[in-house]
């Protein structure tokens, strides 16, 4: 999770925007890694995947 917590999920086939969206995560303010490699939103996850969500963060 963006804020450094975990969470296992049974989630089978599923988007990765579509898991971000049922954890309150808004997909444009992340970036998403499934097993160590950063992959988009519309990829699909199964429940033997490691997703990694980091927030995107930018300044002036």
């Amino acid at each position: 999770m963006p804020d450094g917590s975990k969470r296992e999920m049974e989630l089978d086939g599923v988007r990765i925007e579509d898991i971000l969206r049922s954890l309150g995560v808004n997909p444009v303010e992340v970036i998403v890694a499934k097993n160590g490699k950063i992959v988009s939103e519309e990829e699909q996850a199964s429940y033997a995947d490691e997703l990694k969500i980091v927030r995107i963060v930018h300044g002036g």
